[in-house]
């Protein structure tokens, strides 16, 4: 089992202590730190400047929102990136949720499996530097000759030479048909949510994926980095009681009423009717309460939380099920080296 770092996204203003905790992660034996976007602080700058201390940890987005970017743009991106940290990049992507994409970046997120699946195919174009990138669109058209083109577009190929073009591309999917589009045109998936007891239903989807006649990969051979919250203590319940406003927000409040692929993971998980009324609580105004009604069990299934001998013990069900690395947060250096000795040894 690998660990990543998972920095996140600033909130009113930079997180202090960044740095000491990257340094901390690569001397631990961290695999990769990832950074994260919402509507704030980007995904690409905190690598480049975090990174640039460090000389051996993968450095990651996690994830980079396609509607901030066009393809060759974010491509541009991680070449810079890879070339800069001696090929440690590692391009995580996603597509976010309609209100983020309509409400911030002014994108349409219709068709979000199509987008995908031709984006990711630019940034391979032009990673591969093979030939001038070209697209037939409909969602990203190289050369443009849509309304207001005057028709002097050239298909080009970048003037920096891509330093790989086999850069590893993991995708942030969290329904059926987005983790299938993963396992089918991606080298990784980044759930933000995982249980290892909803293995089977994972599987499935991911088998889906597999046996497409274009799948880059196998299961053998694909990256799956869990975000999961390993806390190591003695007070179990009040860690896990700790990880419900956070959990009520993200069930209650990242999306509409109708249209809230976070609370869809846990509905799949067998929470429906506990999502359900925290959505219904959260969207009344009543946070409190529904945080309150976040299961403690529902916490605990996406998470390592106990001793350090309990951690241990419940970490071989994650690796049956198939995840290769547990992505974590942390708010000290302390913290990263209970993480490191429970998971690592």
């Amino acid at each position: 089992m690998k660990l990543g770092l998972q920095l996140g996204y600033w909130h009113a203003s930079p997180p202090e202590g960044v740095g000491s905790l990257v340094a901390a992660a690569e001397a631990l034996g961290f695999d990769t730190v990832f950074a994260a976007e919402s509507w704030g602080s980007d995904a690409f700058g905190p690598l480049a400047w975090w990174g640039s201390a460090t000389s051996r940890i993968k450095l990651g987005t996690a994830i980079a929102q396609i509607a901030a970017r066009t393809p060759a743009s974010t491509a541009m991106h991680a070449l810079t990136l890879d070339h800069l940290s001696g090929g440690r990049m590692v391009l995580g992507l996603g597509v976010s949720g309609p209100q983020v994409v309509e409400g911030w970046y002014g994108q349409p997120f219709a068709k979000p499996l199509a987008r995908t699946r031709e984006y990711v195919g630019v940034v391979r174009q032009v990673l591969a530097r093979a030939a001038p990138v070209t697209s037939p669109g409909p969602h990203y058209p190289l050369p443009y000759r849509g309304e207001g083109s005057l028709g002097l577009g050239k298909s080009l190929r970048p003037i920096t030479h891509p330093r790989r073009a086999d850069l590893p591309i993991l995708l942030g999917a969290e329904g059926p048909k987005n983790v299938a589009l993963a396992a089918e045109i991606a080298d990784g998936w980044l759930p933000i949510y995982y249980s290892p007891k909803a293995a089977p239903l994972y599987r499935s989807w991911l088998a889906e994926g597999f046996a497409r006649p274009t799948a880059r990969s196998t299961a053998d051979h694909f990256e799956i980095a869990a975000n999961c919250s390993v806390v190591v203590t003695d007070d179990r319940d009040g860690a896990l009681d700790a990880m419900r406003p956070v959990l009520g927000f993200y069930i209650g409040g990242m999306g509409a009423k109708e249209v809230n692929f976070h609370k869809d993971v846990f509905a799949r998980m067998g929470y429906e009717r506990e999502a359900d009324v925290v959505q219904d609580l959260f969207l009344q105004g009543r946070r409190d309460e529904a945080i309150a009604a976040v299961p403690r069990q529902l916490a605990a299934d996406i998470s390592l939380v106990g001793t350090e001998a309990r951690i241990r013990d419940e970490l071989a069900m994650w690796e049956d099920a198939g995840v290769t690395m547990l992505v974590v947060g942390a708010t000290s250096v302390d913290d990263l080296r209970r993480i490191a000795a429970a998971v690592l040894g």
